[in-house]
């Protein structure tokens, strides 16, 4: 457990008061749809000292370079940097060597910060001795197919327990949505390893914590997520979650546990449930080996999943408007096959270190579309300290 007195800064710490300055750094790739609606509500923040934007803008196929230079354009508290892999660990480190306070928080290209975000989220930092605050994704939908997605990211039945997603008390966690760091914590750990394409927060929380800090969870702190508004999009989303959540466990052993563990499990007993029960209704309901027709049976796992995803629709019923209803079915069970597909076809050349990847040509890869794999060997790339500089 941690023994950091609350509300005390460590020694030879910067001391965090509510009026240290703030960079807000913003990883953007094919963000036309929600960038200027997201900066500006970094730029609307409620907080009594000077906030930067930096914005790290990675080869897109829309117009989210010439949105991002006018937003810097228009106000010189935003600026813009190269992210030319289009990857979000290189992004943020990017944007936080271009950065200059104490404090550094990460938002989203599509995340709506409330006005009092900042505020409260850095007094958090102050009253806890904290290294790393953040709240909840609260997702919320436009489109019928979006709020059944934002439904779904958001309850138990969909994403697990995790905090971040549903809700819950204040106090110490493992991860957070986003964060908002003390810059020394993140030069302590060296920045985000950029041998990781999805599950990046969680690994360098994981180091962090390692290192003897604190991750803090505010409930307080609510930030609005658009959802994927395809199910293609979601599948992709979804399958790299899962794929980069076992490159977390391989390389941190001990980090699993069942929630993980839930998806693959349930992906693994519908396979297998509909298998057996293909097989004996083949060879022994239809077919010459009557011997085989028990294992018909098969069918009762992939039907008890069916169920409990009906059951689940049923209950959302009750708050979610009919045409996000009538989605939420083929939602859920994409998020859950997706990431059990994602986590049990990992391959261990994903470990930062056995694997690297070139950076993809400009307007050629979708944001959910990973790059391929170069020559294994290279060590995984961090962000070095200002010292380093």
């Amino acid at each position: 457990m941690n023994e950091r007195l609350r509300g005390a800064d460590a020694p030879g710490r910067p001391a965090i008061t509510t009026r240290t300055p703030v960079s807000v750094i913003m990883p953007v790739r094919d963000e036309q749809r929600h960038l200027a609606e997201a900066v500006g509500h970094v730029l609307a923040q409620e907080y009594p000292a000077e906030v930067e934007v930096v914005l790290a803008v990675g080869p897109s196929r829309d117009a989210t370079e010439a949105i991002a230079r006018r937003l810097a354009a228009a106000d010189h508290r935003v600026t813009v940097v190269a992210n030319p892999s289009g990857l979000i660990p290189a992004a943020n480190n990017a944007a936080i060597k271009a950065s200059r306070h104490p404090i550094v928080a990460r938002v989203d290209g599509h995340a709506l910060i409330p006005p009092g975000y900042l505020r409260q989220a850095v007094a958090t930092l102050q009253e806890t001795g904290a290294d790393n605050v953040g709240g909840v994704m609260a997702a919320e939908g436009v489109t019928p197919f979006e709020r059944a997605v934002a439904w779904a990211m958001t309850s138990p039945a969909g994403v697990g327990s995790a905090r971040f997603h549903t809700g819950g008390r204040a106090g110490p966690a493992d991860s957070v949505y986003l964060g908002v760091y003390r810059r020394a914590a993140l030069e302590g750990v060296g920045g985000y390893d950029e041998g990781y394409l999805r599950a990046e927060d969680w690994e360098m929380n994981h180091r962090i914590r390692q290192a003897g800090g604190l991750i803090w969870f505010q409930p307080g702190l609510r930030v609005t997520y658009r959802p994927r508004a395809t199910l293609a999009a979601l599948a992709r989303q979804y399958f790299h979650y899962g794929r980069w959540r076992r490159v977390v466990s391989r390389q941190h052993a001990g980090t699993i546990n069942l929630r993980y563990l839930a998806p693959p499990v349930t992906l693994l007993a519908v396979v297998a449930g509909l298998a057996a029960g293909l097989v004996g209704l083949a060879g022994g309901v239809i077919g010459p080996w009557p011997a085989l027709s028990w294992l018909t049976l098969g069918f009762l796992a992939p039907a008890a999943y069916l169920a409990g995803i009906g059951a689940v629709t049923a209950a959302a019923a009750r708050t979610l408007a009919w045409p996000a209803v009538a989605r939420l079915p083929a939602a859920l069970l994409t998020m859950h096959m997706a990431w059990g597909a994602g986590f049990l076809t990992s391959p261990r050349s994903l470990i930062p270190g056995a694997a690297r990847r070139p950076a993809p040509a400009p307007g050629l890869l979708p944001a959910d579309v990973l790059p391929g794999q170069a020559a294994p060997g290279a060590g995984p790339r961090r962000w070095p300290g200002r010292a380093d500089r």
